[in-house]
């Protein structure tokens, strides 16, 4: 089980795990619903190193990049959930819209984001191959997206 941490702690902690040569891999996301694309790509992730932590959106961000009617569910609900994933080992949140902020502090050794993104449309790129880290793509679930489900319950 993963523990939610806060700004401060997520920093010391992955600065302890490094100098223990553990592989610590990084990942954002608002992750409002939970679905099996969500649980799907951060198993990926999880494989890409020693030690997952995940960047959760803040619910004034959430509703800054989805609009007004979103988060469904609120950051801590979000933050516990995640949490209790078994491959899951930290999650953080965060205020700002884009992670960098918290990517040039932690300096993961492997940030991952979805495989809709590349290298050059990546804004945190730059941040993450600058302070060493290397950036790894992650294939999504075709058709699974927190956006889609909500759809499908609007149609009820």
């Amino acid at each position: 089980m993963g523990q939610v941490v806060n700004r401060i702690e997520i920093v010391e902690i992955v600065e302890d795990l490094k100098k223990q040569n553990k592989k610590v891999v990084f990942t954002n996301g608002c992750f409002d619903i939970l679905h099996i694309g969500h649980v799907r790509y951060l198993k990926e992730s999880a494989k890409c190193g020693d030690i997952l932590v995940i960047g959760l959106n803040s619910d004034s961000s959430v509703k800054r990049l989805k609009g007004e009617t979103r988060p469904i569910n609120n950051e801590f609900d979000r933050a516990e959930l995640l949490s209790e994933l078994g491959f899951v080992d930290y999650v953080v949140i965060f205020e700002q819209d884009s992670p960098v902020e918290l990517l040039d502090e932690i300096k993961p050794n492997i940030y991952t984001k979805g495989a809709d993104y590349t290298i050059e449309t990546l804004p945190e790129a730059e941040t993450v191959l600058k302070n060493g880290g290397k950036v790894e793509f992650i294939n999504l679930v075709e058709g699974k997206s927190t956006t889609n489900v909500i759809k499908k319950i609007e149609q009820k």
